[in-house]
Order: C-alpha cells, then sequence, then structure tokens
C-alpha cells in the first residue's frame, strides 16, 4: 500500500497580500514545508494542486458572493497562481492543475502539469492551453489526480492546504468518494470562515479521519 500527501493550492493568491488571502496562509506554507520536510519519509508519493484559472464563467464575479462567485485569483500565467516561495517543492512530485474552465473546487477535477512546466506557474507569453470543445485543455490524453494516485498503488491520502471549508474540503470528500483511506490534519490547514467546525464536522461525516 502506497501513501499520498496533498498539498492543496498553497498559492500566492490566497495567502496575504494575494488576491483573495485566508489568514494564515503564508505560516501555513512554511508548516507544511517542516512537516514534509520531517516526515517525508512516511509518504511515498507527494503532489499538489494550483487553481488555474483561463475562463472560469461565473466563478470570478466583480460583485462576488463569496459563496458560489469570487474576485478574480490565481489566473493562470500570474504570480498569484504560483505557489508560496516559503514551500518547499523539494519533495514534490506532480502538480494538477483545476479550474481552467470551470470553478473545480476539487483536486480531483485537476489535470498532471507537464513535466517541464515550471512548479512556480511561471508561462511564456502564448503558452496558455488551449479550450478544446468540451471546455478542457486540448491534450486529450492528460491524466487526473485519481488516475495518477491509482498508477501509484496509493490507497491511503493526507490532504493539508487551503482553504479548509472549501478546496480542502472537497478534494478530502472526493478521496473518499474515489475510494482512499483519508486523514486532514488539523493544523496543517487554514480556512476562510472563522469558525471551521462545521467543515471539519462535514468531512468526518463523510469519512475523513480529523487528526
Amino acid at each position: 500500500m502506497s501513501r499520498a500527501l496533498i498539498i492543496v493550492d498553497v498559492q500566492n493568491d490566497f495567502c496575504e497580500g494575494g488576491a483573495l488571502p485566508v489568514e494564515g496562509g503564508a505560516a501555513l506554507a512554511a508548516e507544511i514545508s517542516e512537516y514534509v520536510d520531517a516526515h517525508h519519509g512516511q509518504f511515498d508519493h507527494v503532489v499538489a494542486t494550483q487553481d488555474w484559472h483561463i475562463e472560469p464563467g461565473t466563478h470570478f464575479s466583480e460583485e462576488p458572493d463569496f459563496v458560489e462567485s469570487w474576485p478574480p485569483h490565481c489566473v493562470a500565467g500570474t504570480r498569484g497562481a504560483e505557489l508560496h516561495p516559503d514551500l518547499d517543492t523539494e519533495y514534490i512530485q506532480a502538480y494538477f492543475r483545476k479550474g481552467q474552465f470551470t470553478a473545480a473546487y476539487s483536486g480531483f477535477e485537476g489535470l498532471l502539469a507537464p513535466d517541464d512546466a515550471v512548479p512556480t506557474g511561471d508561462r511564456t507569453p502564448g503558452s496558455l492551453p488551449v479550450a478544446g470543445p468540451a471546455g478542457q485543455e486540448s491534450d486529450e490524453d492528460a491524466i487526473g489526480l485519481d488516475d495518477w494516485l491509482q498508477s501509484h498503488d496509493v490507497e491511503e491520502v493526507v490532504v493539508v492546504g487551503i482553504a479548509t471549508d472549501h478546496c480542502v474540503k472537497a478534494t478530502a470528500l472526493d478521496a473518499v468518494q474515489a475510494g482512499y483511506s483519508v486523514s486532514v490534519p488539523r493544523g496543517l490547514t487554514v480556512g476562510i470562515a472563522e469558525d471551521l467546525d462545521d467543515a471539519f464536522a462535514e468531512m468526518e461525516l463523510g469519512g475523513v479521519d480529523i487528526v
């Protein structure tokens, strides 16, 4: 049985100074780095997800309700989409980018970034992916997170990152639905809501082990 750590959306726009900051995001980036440095031997694989928006429709709004619509954030190729500089990428083996043309809260909606992609999210002009007829990237052979985990015989995942009550929760619950044993360390996520008890309770109800 293989075990994987999934680091969710520790990006500049979700940390202090970003377009959609979550309090404690920058500190969390450093805390996750320390955790991975100390515990990487307990994981067979470490992966990361990134919001990577191109034209996500009503997910972006000039008058967001902060429930279904949000200010523009993590636009593909911008600094806001880059991983926070305090997140050490040394042990990250693969990056999964989500939300190109939809909201995409769950990392299981992400697609594997090309091997030659710069992990920080930099792109050269004109290199944005092209939308196919189904609103996806033109590469029909793109690999999703579930496919990647299965191909590496992963059965257990630990989910950390930003934000507890949105993308972390969605990723953890989708992982349970996909058949993985899932845990979320309470101290290695930060959320938008001041009180995250409901988010943790929902995850527990859905089969996630909160540790």
